[in-house]
């Protein structure tokens, strides 16, 4: 399973709602370790596009011709694909993160 198969996995766990306070905090923790490898993997996209913006550059007479070509181009669909899952992520981590502060202020007015 790839990295973007298991966010969304947990995106449709998630989104079911009746999440258990423990089960939520172990989400939150292992998205939390994923996007260091998002973010990796998003330096290594810009890089491959960044090379090959630069080839269309020396190839095509215009700039704004040659940053068309490059945007249609699988490096840069990768680079998007990996940025966009971070802004998945980072949605989902703060979701859990309010879903946690609610349930322990729930827990705290129970107790009082």
């Amino acid at each position: 399973m790839n990295i973007r198969e298991l966010i969304s996995n947990y995106r449709n766990e998630v989104g079911k709602g009746n999440l258990a306070p423990q089960r939520a905090a172990e989400i939150l923790t292992e998205l939390s370790s994923i996007m260091g490898t998002i973010l990796d993997e998003i330096q290594g996209c810009e890089m491959k596009y960044n090379k090959f913006l630069l080839k269309c550059y020396d190839s095509e007479q215009k700039a704004n011709r040659a940053k068309i070509v490059a945007e249609i181009s699988p490096e840069y669909e990768a680079m998007r694909t990996a940025k966009n899952t971070l802004k998945v992520l980072e949605e989902m981590i703060r979701a859990l993160k309010y879903l946690l502060r609610a349930l322990e202020e729930g827990y705290r007015q129970a107790g009082n």
